[in-house]
C-alpha cells in the first residue's frame, strides 16, 4: 500500500512554523513507501482547499507540484531543492517548488498527496496543475495522503 508520511508533524496535526512563510519556509521531509511494482512514476501535489477563508473557501491553493518522480525515490529531504529527474511546477505563490503556509485568516488544512502512475507524464515546459490532472486521468494506480494544519501566529 502506497504511503506518504513526514517526521515533521503527525497526520492532521499542526505544521511547525519552520515550514511556513512565517518561519524558514522549508519544505518538510517526506517519506514515500509501498510504491506499486507496476508504477512508472510518482506525482507529489500539496495544496490548501481552504483559501482564502476556511469559513468561505473560494479556491484550492497549490503549494507544491512535482511530476515524473522516479519510483525508487524514498521521499524528499527537508528543504529539498534538487529533484532527481522530477519536474517542478510553478505554484500559486509564483514559486517553482515549495511555498509554505501563510493563511490570511483562520486555520487551514495542507494536504500532501502522492500518486503512483502507470506512465510518465508528457507535459509542456511550464505545465499547470490542470494539465497534470488531465494527463494523470486513467493512470493512477494508487494514491496516499497526509495532512497538516496551520494558523498564522498573528491570527
Amino acid at each position: 500500500m502506497l504511503t506518504i508520511t513526514t517526521p515533521a508533524f503527525a497526520h492532521e496535526a499542526e505544521i511547525p512554523m519552520r515550514y511556513t512563510q512565517e518561519g524558514e519556509n522549508l519544505s518538510p521531509e517526506l517519506v514515500f513507501s509501498g510504491v506499486p511494482a507496476n508504477a512508472r512514476s510518482l506525482v507529489l501535489l500539496s495544496d490548501d482547499p481552504d483559501a482564502p477563508d476556511p469559513e468561505a473557501p473560494k479556491r484550492i491553493w497549490l503549494h507544491w507540484l512535482v511530476v515524473n518522480i522516479p519510483t525508487e525515490t524514498a521521499g524528499f529531504a527537508e528543504g529539498v531543492s534538487d529533484y532527481p529527474q522530477g519536474r517542478i511546477a510553478v505554484n500559486d505563490s509564483g514559486v517553482r517548488g515549495w511555498s509554505g503556509p501563510r493563511p490570511p485568516i483562520g486555520r487551514h488544512r495542507y494536504y500532501f498527496k502522492l500518486y503512483a502512475l502507470d506512465t510518465t507524464l508528457d507535459l509542456p515546459e511550464n505545465f499547470t496543475r490542470s494539465q497534470v490532472e488531465a494527463a494523470m486521468a486513467g493512470h493512477v494506480i494508487e494514491s496516499a495522503v497526509t495532512m497538516g494544519t496551520y494558523l498564522l501566529s498573528s491570527n
